[in-house]
C-alpha cells in the first residue's frame, strides 16, 4: 500500500510525463511487441513514485490505449514502463450467453502491485491472445479459480476471489508484471495466426478440435 507519505521521484515523473505526451492528444501509446527487454524484467512495485496528477494521466491514457486497441487488459510493461501497474475492463456481450469460458462483467480496475493464489486445483484450458504478441493466439491452461490481491489509484488494498475468464485476464496482467508471457506456458503447438484461428476454431470455445488436428493435449 502506498499514502499520503509517499515520496514522489522527480526523475521517474519527469519520464513519465513525457511518455504520455507521447500518446498525443488521441492518448495513443505504442504497444512494445515481444522481443523488447522491458517485457522480460520483473516489474518495480509501485510505492508512490508519481504524483497523483500523473498517476491519474497514466491510467487514462493506459485505458484509452487498452481499449483502442482493442484489448481487456494493459500491463504497465506493454508500454514500456517498468512499473507494477496494469489496467484491466472487460463486458459481457449478448453473443457471450453460455460461454463455456466463463465470461462475466469485469469493470474497470487499476490494479497496483497485484498477486494472485489459486484457489482449488481446477484448471482451464482455452485460446488466449495478447497484445504484445500481435497476429497469433494459443491455448493457455490457467486457474479457474485464484484469490486476487491488489491496490488501487488510492492505495486501497483489495481482495477478491475471481472466476472464470476474469480470473484469466488477472492472471494474464499479473503475470506480466512479473516478466511471463502467455505464450511461454502455452501449448505451442496450438499457436495459430488470427485469421486461421477464425477460420478452422473460433466455432467451438472449447479448443478440443483443434488439439486433436493440432496434436497438443488439453
Amino acid at each position: 500500500m502506498f499514502g499520503r507519505n509517499s515520496k514522489v521521484d522527480l526523475a521517474l515523473n519527469r519520464d513519465v510525463e513525457q511518455l504520455i505526451r507521447a500518446g498525443g492528444k488521441d492518448q495513443i501509446l505504442p504497444i512494445v511487441q515481444a522481443g523488447e527487454p522491458v517485457l522480460r524484467q520483473a516489474t518495480v512495485p509501485y510505492t508512490g513514485q508519481l504524483s497523483k496528477r500523473t498517476l491519474a494521466k497514466l491510467i487514462e491514457t493506459m485505458r484509452v490505449t487498452m481499449l483502442e486497441a482493442p484489448g481487456v487488459g494493459l500491463a504497465a510493461t506493454q508500454i514500456g514502463l517498468g512499473l507494477s501497474l496494469a489496467v484491466i475492463e472487460d463486458h459481457v456481450r449478448e453473443e457471450d450467453e453460455g460461454d463455456p469460458r466463463e465470461t462475466a462483467e469485469f469493470p474497470f480496475r487499476v490494479l497496483i502491485n497485484p498477486s494472485y493464489t489459486p484457489i482449488g486445483t481446477e484448471t482451464r484450458s482455452f485460446y488466449e491472445g495478447c497484445l504484445s504478441f500481435d497476429g497469433y493466439q494459443a491455448v493457455r491452461r490457467r486457474w479457474l479459480d485464484i484469490t486476487a490481491e491488489w491496490d488501487d489509484e488510492e492505495g486501497q488494498h483489495h481482495t477478491e476471489h475471481l472466476h472464470g475468464w476474469p480470473a484469466r485476464i488477472f492472471q494474464h496482467e499479473t503475470d506480466h508484471l512479473s516478466g511471463e508471457l502467455y505464450i511461454d506456458k502455452a501449448e505451442i503447438r496450438s499457436l495459430t495466426t488470427y485469421e486461421n484461428l477464425e477460420d478452422y476454431w473460433c466455432h467451438d470455445p472449447v479448443p478440443t478440435e483443434a488439439a486433436a488436428e493440432l496434436g497438443f493435449e488439453l
